[in-house]
């Protein structure tokens, strides 16, 4: 007997780091909820990095980690490269 096989095509991931509100606005909460979720370690999709002598965070959230975690996907318009 021969065992079906399933194939996923995976979305063109570029390591881009995801906005938190954009995060926010694709899964339907408020953009401190994700802020707060990544400082405390609660959501694994991305990361909050403590400024040193200060009260502010950096957020990394790579596209990969975050549509394995959540599902969203949004590939980097050509314009985005260029700004950064």
């Amino acid at each position: 007997m021969e065992k079906t096989r399933y194939y996923v095509e995976l979305p063109p991931f570029t390591g881009r780091n995801v906005p938190v509100g954009e995060i926010a606005k694709a899964i339907g909460k408020d953009a401190q909820y994700i802020r707060y979720g990544l400082q405390k370690g609660i959501f694994s999709f991305g990361y909050a990095i403590k400024l040193e002598n200060s009260s502010e965070y950096n957020y990394y959230c790579p596209d990969r980690k975050v549509w394995e975690e959540t599902g969203y996907f949004r590939q980097e318009n050509k314009k985005e490269k260029t700004l950064a």
